[in-house]
């Protein structure tokens, strides 16, 4: 059985720095592609930033500059750094990875943490 387990969110100010982490554990055979999104009350989920096994890395629009998705992979571990953030990036962010376990692949989701920023 595969969990990811999140860490980092809060409250912050406006200009504020935060950094989410993201473990996943269980029967690892590999991962695919980890990442973050984000769903705001009255919107649907969106994805903020996500990292390749290839190496490469994709952002939405809104946080180019100011994120920076990171993973670890002897620990699994996918971390969202985030600087200069807004009251528009309050959000529950979750984290999503494509796991393989054995021969099969699938898709995993994190509790989600929340991230306030205040004005």
């Amino acid at each position: 059985q595969v969990q990811l387990v999140e860490s980092g969110g809060g409250l912050v100010q406006a200009g504020g720095s935060l950094r989410l982490s993201c473990a996943a554990s269980g029967s690892i055979t590999g991962i695919n592609v980890m990442g973050w999104y984000r769903q705001a009350p009255g919107n649907q989920r969106e994805m903020v930033a996500i990292s390749i096994s290839d190496g490469s890395t994709h952002y939405a629009d809104s946080v180019k500059g100011r994120f920076t998705i990171s993973r670890d992979t002897a620990k699994n571990t996918v971390y969202l750094q985030m600087s200069s953030l807004k009251p528009e990036d309050t959000a529950v962010y979750y984290c999503h990875a494509n796991i393989i376990t054995g021969l099969r692949a699938a898709n995993y989701w994190g509790q989600g943490t929340q991230v306030t920023v205040s004005s």
